[in-house]
């Protein structure tokens, strides 16, 4: 029901994007853990695989481990498809044998793309191929771009409902969520909260209280001239629809 892709940025970013016929799917299916790693559960997707998985990642377990470790205590495994990227770029993926076709996954250094209830298989090359070739822009419009290009080849072959974003870098909360729950064009209306989340929203939470400084800016000059010069940067223009 559902295609993602799972990437770590050369920085150590962590990122995610996801889409489906389905009501909300970034709601239960995405998950990150800053520096360490970050999952997906989809098909006939089982929630408990996120905490359970992030608990696993975090301490330090191989990603193919995780995966094992996680289905090794669910008799519903065969209708669950769940992949895996933790901090080495190492990537894992499973696609159970009672999930509907075109089912399956792609696995590259710190890229992970797998899907299920897709058009065919080109819905997940092209997903790849696009991500690697806009090496350079930022992580969240990389993602944004190369689903756009998965659902230009089918996509879920239900149809079109929902779409998420998940970017985090080391704090314990997300550089940016973006998530579409129910929109006649999930990935279109992502690309317009993406635009718009340039305009102050990214800049401002790179200015919020850290665990490198507690505080955060707090002197509005400051977080002012900040939005005007991410606002100035080429490297972070908008998605063009």
């Amino acid at each position: 029901m559902t295609w993602s892709i799972l990437a770590k940025d050369s920085n150590g970013t962590f990122g995610i994007a996801i889409a489906s016929r389905f009501f909300a799917v970034g709601s239960l299916s995405i998950h990150v853990s800053p520096l360490m790693g970050c999952l997906s559960t989809q098909a006939l997707m089982n929630p408990l695989y996120g905490t359970q998985g992030l608990e696993l990642i975090n301490q330090g377990i191989d990603a193919e481990n995780v995966v094992q470790k996680l289905l090794s205590k669910d008799i519903g495994r065969e209708q669950r498809q769940i992949h895996v990227l933790t901090a080495n770029g190492e990537s894992y993926a499973f696609t159970g044998a009672e999930c509907v076709d075109w089912c399956g996954h792609i696995s590259v250094p710190n890229i992970s793309v797998a899907g299920n209830m897709l058009a065919g298989a080109d819905v997940l090359e092209r997903t790849l191929e696009i991500f690697q070739e806009s090496e350079g822009q930022p992580l969240a419009k990389r993602l944004i771009l190369a689903m756009s290009a998965g659902e230009s080849f089918g996509g879920d072959k239900r149809g079109k409902q929902s779409a998420a974003v998940l970017i985090q870098r080391d704090q314990p909360y997300p550089d940016l969520s973006l998530r579409v729950d129910d929109h006649v064009e999930p990935i279109e209306e992502l690309k317009r909260l993406y635009n718009k989340s340039l305009e102050r929203y990214q800049p401002f939470i790179a200015c919020l209280a850290s665990t490198q400084n507690p505080s955060g800016i707090i002197d509005r000059s400051i977080i002012e001239n900040a939005i005007t010069e991410f606002n100035n940067s080429n490297s972070l223009s908008p998605i063009l629809s």
